[in-house]
């Protein structure tokens, strides 16, 4: 049964300030096609995984850079009802960063602050029939949705009310309950508190690669750096967390359970010596 869209990340966005620099970077690490598009007003790009459109790229707005916003990934929950969902959000403690704008014939969004300041896009789509939700698994996708909160348990609250999603599985972490939710049944993410040395709460999201080792040293090789990682989580799959040459976090999720990544690791910990 295809998945519904409604209430689940749906697309994603990098704004960065080099967008050629990203271009490089991120089709060198995730294996990313890349296609551009000629948008109103402004430069837009596609990478593509299977020649299918995974994400956005595009140059920060000159009135967010004024305002001291650096580059960052977005990701964007569909709702049912774009007007109502926005309205929800200041209702509950959150503020809305962007006011409602449509998207001729393409789409209606608002991006959106939890009470605690990390940021969401909300989009209603315009156009009828629109596809099903991918697969969690799925290659060159985003498999996985983190939240680093300042209060996981009050971020919890806001985004179950505002969404509907549930609690699942909660397993310790390093910095404490890793709480995993779900929507429609489907586990798509988990909340923990942030490390003390990250200024600000803010959602992480992993690319699925078919080899986390192979991966992570193309992001080395690309200018970027790991910050966390290997290492493997529970269930078997394998993360990294990684900056790109622009400082943007994001995360690589490999879901094959294997030994052969130790030999990795083991050689990372004796360079680094």
């Amino acid at each position: 049964m295809a998945k519904p869209r409604s209430n689940r990340f749906v697309w994603y966005e990098l704004l960065t300030t080099d967008v050629k620099a990203a271009k490089g970077f991120y089709t060198h690490v995730v294996g990313w096609g890349v296609r551009d598009l000629a948008m109103p007003g402004s430069a837009y790009s596609l990478f593509t995984a299977a020649d299918t459109p995974v994400i956005g790229l595009m140059n920060m707005p000159e009135g967010a850079r004024r305002a001291g916003a650096v580059p960052h990934w977005m990701g964007y929950v569909g709702v049912p009802d774009l007007d109502s969902a926005v309205g929800r959000v200041t209702e509950l403690g959150g503020a809305i960063r962007v006011p409602p704008v449509d998207i001729p014939n393409i789409s209606r969004f608002s991006i959106i602050a939890d009470p605690q300041k990390a940021t969401l896009a909300l989009v209603k789509g315009m156009k009828p029939g629109e596809a099903p939700a991918v697969e969690l698994g799925t290659p060159g996708h985003v498999g996985w949705h983190e939240l680093f909160a300042a209060d996981w348990q009050k971020a919890f609250a806001f985004y179950s009310k505002l969404f509907g999603w549930q609690k699942t599985r909660a397993d310790a972490g390093p910095t404490g309950t890793y709480q995993q939710f779900s929507v429609d049944g489907e586990t798509i993410g988990a909340m923990s508190a942030k490390p003390e040395t990250l200024p600000l709460p803010f959602w992480l999201y992993y690319f699925n690669v078919g080899d986390v080792e192979a991966a992570s040293k193309r992001v080395e090789d690309g200018g970027g750096e790991i910050l966390y990682g290997p290492i493997a989580v529970p269930g078997g799959a394998w993360i990294v967390h990684c900056k790109d040459p622009q400082g943007v976090l994001f995360g690589l999720l490999d879901r094959r359970s294997r030994k052969v990544i130790e030999t990795f690791v083991s050689s990372r910990k004796r360079g680094a010596k």
